[in-house]
């Protein structure tokens, strides 16, 4: 077995889900992996990763309108508010989520359902530039 690691870049322009499937298809195929599994992790408290749909856009925005009803902001019993209004939110939206997903490599390629997708779900409303932990385990 071998350990391939990468960290990615994701930048984005304030709440959201930014597809990041292909960035994570492409290292794979770079390293050649045919077997194994991937385990992407994200460095941050105010964001998360999640798969979704990938199809149907409006199920991309159903979920976003989700988010915000759920934890929405200027709540008047949040305390931790000193980065702004979406501070205690994009924590609680972050809890609610995942900062992690594992997913099989099977025949060099992801084993995401046919309409699954890679997403980061940016949890702040100002434009960020986030870190992925990308490692794949390879069986040779």
């Amino acid at each position: 077995m071998n350990w391939l690691k990468d960290r990615l870049e994701i930048s984005t322009q304030g709440k959201g889900l930014y597809p990041f499937t292909r960035a994570v298809e492409e290292r794979i195929r770079r390293w050649g992996i045919q077997e194994g599994m991937c385990y992407l992790y994200i460095q941050h408290t105010s964001a998360s990763l999640v798969i979704s749909e990938n199809y149907d856009p409006t199920a991309k925005i159903d979920l976003e309108a989700f988010m915000e009803r759920l934890v929405p902001e200027n709540q008047p019993w949040y305390r931790h508010t000193l980065e702004g209004p979406d501070d205690s939110p994009s924590h609680m939206r972050a809890m609610l989520t995942l900062p992690c997903v594992t997913i099989p490599i099977d025949a060099g390629r992801l084993s995401l359902g046919t309409w699954q997708g890679i997403y980061l779900f940016e949890h702040r409303s100002e434009p960020q530039r986030r870190k992925v932990l990308l490692r794949c385990l390879q069986v040779e």
